[in-house]
């Protein structure tokens, strides 16, 4: 996993699947640059030990990590969060979250997989080598963003993008979906993803159940999507979705 971590290159990992949208592949998670006129904000941020990568995919746009307007977290989710309290303590970036999340982002709730959970799996090669690529990535000396601050719908339409929050509970209590309605894209976070280290299948898919909360409510969350209209779906693992919504949607649901 060293070897894939080294060999990751921003240039070959970012893509603009909508106008000033800029999708980035980590090794193992990923994370979202948006650009306009007003300057950039990110979306996630990976592992811990993905922050060079972050830094390095944001440079490469032409852009200054000190000069990001807020590093919004779709969930608490340490592979999610990773570069969140470098962001705060480094640069003063304001980390914002949905309120229902507030707590589990600075480090107060933990709603996470546990290592029982996934030790009973560890026989499984796809299991051992994603929890290999965990620890290797820091995830067990994560540091909660503990000046994180709770988003209102105000704050988030005066940045760029003019991002909006659609709060889908059950794979975190406060997990949400981020519509950029002016790109006509979506970042759907670990809502439902296009691939992951634990499935050997691509396409719209949920997270295998120990990663939820509350796996059948994550699901039925989903419908809460279904009058939103976008034209890319942006996963918080996997290749980008470049498909409506709606359909997204629906070969999620076979």
């Amino acid at each position: 996993m060293k070897q894939q971590s080294h060999q990751w290159q921003a240039s070959a990992s970012t893509s603009e699947p909508s106008p000033g949208v800029f999708f980035v592949e980590g090794p193992a998670s990923n994370w979202i640059v948006v650009r306009d006129e007003t300057g950039f904000m990110v979306i996630d941020s990976g592992y811990p030990s993905d922050r060079p990568l972050v830094l390095e995919s944001i440079r490469r746009l032409g852009l200054r990590p000190a000069d990001a307007r807020a590093l919004l977290i779709t969930h608490g989710h340490v592979d999610h969060t990773g570069s969140a309290a470098y962001f705060s303590e480094t640069y003063g970036t304001p980390i914002l979250c949905a309120p229902e999340e507030l707590a589990h982002v600075q480090g107060k709730e933990k709603h996470q997989v546990t290592f029982g959970q996934v030790a009973v799996r560890a026989w499984r090669p796809r299991v051992f080598r994603w929890l290999a690529h965990v620890i290797m990535a820091g995830a067990l000396k994560a540091k909660p963003a503990t000046d994180a601050r709770a988003w209102s719908a105000d704050t988030l339409k005066k940045l760029p993008g003019k991002p909006e929050a659609v709060l889908l509970p059950g794979h975190t209590p406060g997990n949400v979906a981020i519509l950029l309605p002016r790109a006509g894209a979506i970042a759907v976070g670990d809502s439902f993803v296009s691939g992951h280290p634990l499935s050997s299948t691509h396409g719209p898919q949920m997270l295998h159940p120990m990663f939820h909360t509350d796996p059948a409510q994550a699901l039925a969350a989903t419908h809460r999507l279904d009058d939103i209209s976008a034209s890319v779906v942006l996963p918080g693992h996997g290749s980008a979705l470049r498909m409506p919504l709606a359909d997204a949607l629906a070969a999620l649901r076979d």
